[in-house]
């Protein structure tokens, strides 16, 4: 049975059927042909899929995402960091990094990230002397750090397909978001050294200047705190917290910064509707494909094939961080996301590991895969925005790579490092 489904969803893709379609006629076979079930109940299963409240919070993310990222959010963070930090050894791409960090606290998207902060981070650090595959490297891994920080599309998504609470989903991202982005800055400082005299710097930013950064960058930098203020003490949830980002996004843009105009707010809600919509239509179709293979105790038969009954935590968060990363590195990390976490969960529920840990992990994985080659959807982004060729693009990406599993392993020998701000927000 399990043969068939895997050989069905793989034939398909080959054929290039959208992801949607390998999931329905793979559950639809194996009603058919291994069940005695009306295939009614795949319809049922989709309306179940899309119908938790938790879900009204991802087209709210996305628009607020859409519309600071037509405006001047990015810019006035950059702005920010530029003025503290540009001066210094490795001060542009440590500016990079940290408003890649922040801008994905405000959009939750890896993509806008890249193009945001991208387009005008690599022209200055081309104009300092640093090497491209170095500066698309950075900007692709630094944007992927949008999956851990607040608010995460991912992290609603894992939260609603494996019954985990979202809030904090959110609040044990920021931890292993803020270790990440200082390694990335410890490594641009080494680099940074490495090179030498080949690097110029940019001039000092006098007080006055650094005061207007400030003045301009507070409505951004607000965003984050009240977004994640909000859920850390408990007085709105991530739903009303994606519904305030909405407002906020259109006040600071269209009211006080007045850059953007009502046809960018439709532009806006038509790209949202249009994302929602593929976003949706997976989770629905995954809810059904996840209930057969529930129903057909896949997960149970693949646990006994995986040896993973009385293994230790560390090496099932192992396996788990394994299979997403190969997985996001050849598919559209949401579908992997689709497919694999109700394989895990009833996994995740025997050995007693905290279903939020392991959310923080796959949500890791899925940045890490969403960077890596062959298929990193971040990298055919960079390609598109900046023209440049596949291999220059990934040329830099190793030593990424390699801070992005030591953060990893980090993760499994020690989850305090997510699960501490959980705790502490529990008192």
């Amino acid at each position: 049975m399990t043969f068939t489904l895997v050989v069905t969803m793989v034939i398909l893709l080959f054929l290039s059927f959208p992801m949607f379609v390998p999931l329905t006629v793979a559950a639809l076979i194996g009603l058919v042909h291994f069940s005695e079930i009306d295939t009614g109940v795949v319809i049922q299963q989709m309306v179940t899929g899309i119908s938790p409240n938790a879900l009204i919070a991802v087209p709210m993310f996305i628009l607020a995402a859409d519309i600071m990222a037509r405006g001047h959010t990015a810019t006035n963070l950059l702005g920010l960091i530029e003025a503290y930090f540009g001066h210094r050894r490795a001060g542009l791409p440590i500016t990079a990094c940290i408003s890649c960090t922040l801008f994905g606290s405000v959009s939750g998207s890896t993509q806008a990230t890249v193009v945001s902060i991208g387009q005008i981070m690599r022209p200055k650090l081309l104009k300092a002397g640093y090497k491209d595959s170095f500066v698309m490297a950075l900007i692709i891994n630094a944007s992927d750090i949008a999956f851990l920080i607040p608010p995460s599309i991912g992290m609603i998504l894992y939260g609603t397909l494996a019954n985990t609470s979202v809030g904090e989903l959110f609040i044990a991202g920021i931890g292993p978001g803020i270790v990440l982005a200082l390694l990335f800055c410890i490594y641009c400082y080494v680099y940074s050294v490495m090179q030498g005299d080949t690097i110029t710097l940019i001039p000092k930013r006098n007080r006055a200047e650094r005061r207007e950064a400030l003045r301009k960058a507070i409505l951004p930098l607000g965003f984050p705190v009240l977004i994640v203020g909000g859920i850390y003490s408990g007085a709105v949830t991530p739903t009303e917290a994606a519904a305030f980002s909405v407002l906020y996004a259109l006040l600071v843009e269209c009211v006080i910064y007045r850059e953007l105009k009502l046809d960018d707010v439709l532009q806006a809600a038509l790209s949202t509707g249009l994302i929602t919509a593929v976003v949706f239509i997976l989770v629905g179709v995954g809810q059904a494909f996840s209930w057969y293979i529930s129903f057909e105790q896949i997960p149970q038969g693949l646990l006994e094939l995986l040896n993973l009954e009385g293994a230790s935590q560390e090496y099932i968060l192992f396996i788990i961080a394994l299979s997403f990363f190969i997985g996001c590195m050849f598919v559209d990390s949401l579908v992997v996301l689709v497919i694999l976490t109700p394989i895990f969960v009833p996994i995740v529920d025997a050995s007693g590991l905290d279903p939020v840990l392991v959310g923080v992990m796959v949500t890791l994985q899925m940045a890490i895969g969403s960077a890596t080659p062959p298929f990193g959807c971040d990298i055919f982004t960079a390609i598109a925005i900046f023209n440049r060729p596949y291999l220059e693009v990934i040329r830099g990406t190793l030593p990424f790579f390699i801070i992005l599993a030591f953060m990893t392993a980090l993760l499994i020998y020690f989850p305090g490092i997510a699960l501490f701000l959980r705790d502490l927000a529990a008192f």
